[in-house]
């Protein structure tokens, strides 16, 4: 009895944990992004409690709700997993050597399952809200991109049937993304202090929302995107989900995974291109002598 106490122990400290608080930061990033997209979808107009057409409010909604859920669920996992939420987040440390490969499918495995699980809980509070909407525009759910959009994302209208736009714009915005996390975590640099991290990374997500967001809904991360697709194809919304297809967008799916993946490699790359080696030169020739400058 002893020997299993002991070897339970060992299993949570061990990969396993790091899955499970894996699992379960990147849930309370789901649960609440895709609740506050869900509120301002249906929950606000089908309560009643707003009358006139999806606006800049609702916008701000989501974008505040995507960015604490970030900051919920780093503060979940990050003393145990350091919190990554997000594959692109994973390859890119792999990438950098400063997180070991065969850590990084069990990583992306846990997000995924995370983001699905969100997904579906979201999808139980929120469906007779869902099935209200589409009752209202009078379309079938397959046929309902506005309800789809309340789990994962799709290009804007002016891309037309485009590609490289969509893709351009994921790789941009986790380029950011993972550019500005490595400086918030960079403690050689002015890195916050104390457990402001987290926070500070939710702004970082809040400020791409706002910035970057109306392209293509700021996936950023291919957990976020492809485990509630993957819940809404089972759900009923059909080739919407999968493979990605509606009037202006087809086989969309693979852009908001190929897309961040690429984004935090680069984000990663230009800060250790160019501020890391900035940062080494300066504390390796730092000497003792007089705080003000010889003339």
């Amino acid at each position: 009895m002893a020997e299993r106490i002991a070897h339970r122990r060992g299993y949570r400290k061990g990969l396993a944990g790091e899955m499970v608080a894996e699992f379960l930061g990147t849930f309370v990033l789901i649960l609440l992004g895709v609740g506050s997209v869900a509120v301002a979808v249906v929950g606000l107009p089908g309560s009643g409690r707003q009358t006139v057409d999806f606006g800049a409010a609702n916008w701000l909604i989501i974008s505040w709700g995507w960015g604490l859920g970030v900051v919920f669920g780093v503060y979940v996992a990050g003393g145990i997993s350091g919190a990554h939420i997000n594959p692109a987040v994973t390859l890119g440390f792999a990438v950098r050597r400063d997180f070991p490969w065969r850590k990084v499918l069990p990583y992306w495995l846990a997000q995924v399952v995370g983001a699905f699980v969100a997904a579906a809980l979201v999808y139980a509070c929120y469906r007779w809200a869902i099935d209200a909407a589409n009752a209202k525009a009078g379309v079938p759910r397959d046929e309902s991109l506005a309800t789809y959009s309340i789990f994962a994302t799709f290009p804007a209208e002016y891309f037309g049937n485009s590609w490289w736009g969509p893709l351009l714009d994921q790789i941009v915005g986790t380029g950011i993304l993972l550019l500005l996390i490595c400086a918030l975590i960079d403690t050689r640099n002015t890195a916050p202090m104390s457990n402001l991290g987290p926070f500070l990374i939710g702004l970082v997500v809040v400020a791409i929302g706002l910035t970057f967001g109306t392209n293509a809904g700021y996936a950023i991360n291919p957990a976020r995107d492809f485990g509630p697709r993957l819940f809404t194809f089972f759900e009923g919304w059909g080739s919407i989900a999968l493979p990605g297809t509606f009037q202006w967008f087809s086989g969309y799916w693979w852009i908001p995974i190929v897309g961040p993946l690429i984004g935090g490699v680069v984000g990663t790359g230009v800060y250790d291109l160019l501020i890391s080696p900035v940062l080494k030169a300066r504390l390796q020739g730092a000497e003792e002598g007089p705080a003000t400058k010889e003339p």
